[in-house]
């Protein structure tokens, strides 16, 4: 009887050791670490970056048909009858074709550089929290009316600095011919 005793407490601590060496294992990486790309990517996914950047993307390309509409406007007087058709399409495709993935992997080593496995560990503590995911639900439509709000400000300011670059690249007037005869101007 007290063999039988000894094989289901052996289990137990077998048991029990290797949940322990598991923990320890998970546990290893220190918070002040970089960044795994494992982490960075766990980050992406609670943030649901693929489905914000397709979001923002379609906010951004709103607001820029609207800046494009309206620099058309402001060179020609006005714009194609199928502007609209054409932009969206053009817009749509952009959006549709990104090239998510390979951006994805691109930007892992900026986060790596910027941020600690500790770091990341809080964000994606954050954004998987209730508050977290209510942002990041809410944030393409902010950024969509934030556009559209700053859109006026946006179109006078650019309309302003198109025309000061344009002076800058216009060409310089020549200095009238001299004729012969007359003398160069002094200079001191």
């Amino acid at each position: 009887m007290h063999s039988k005793l000894r094989r289901p407490t052996l289990k137990r601590l077998a048991i029990a050791i290797a949940l322990f060496l598991c923990s320890i294992t998970a546990l290893a990486q220190n918070a002040d670490d970089p960044a795994s790309k494992d982490d960075i990517l766990k980050y992406l996914q609670t943030m649901h970056s693929h489905d914000m950047l397709q979001k923002m993307m379609e906010a951004q390309a709103q607001s820029t048909q609207q800046l494009m509409r309206d620099m058309i406007v402001r060179d020609n007087g006005s714009v194609p009858v199928d502007f609209e058709t054409h932009f969206k399409k053009a817009m749509g495709d952009l959006v549709k074709n990104m090239p998510v993935d390979e951006l994805t992997q691109a930007m892992i080593p900026a986060y790596q550089a910027h941020f600690t496995h500790g770091d990341i560990e809080a964000l994606n503590t954050f954004y998987s929290s209730p508050v977290g995911q209510k942002v990041l639900q809410e944030l393409s439509a902010v950024v969509q009316e934030g556009n559209q709000a700053a859109m006026p400000i946006m179109s006078k300011y650019l309309a302003h600095w198109l025309d000061r670059v344009k002076q800058e690249f216009e060409p310089v007037p020549k200095a009238p011919a001299k004729k012969s005869g007359q003398s160069a101007p002094s200079t001191n």
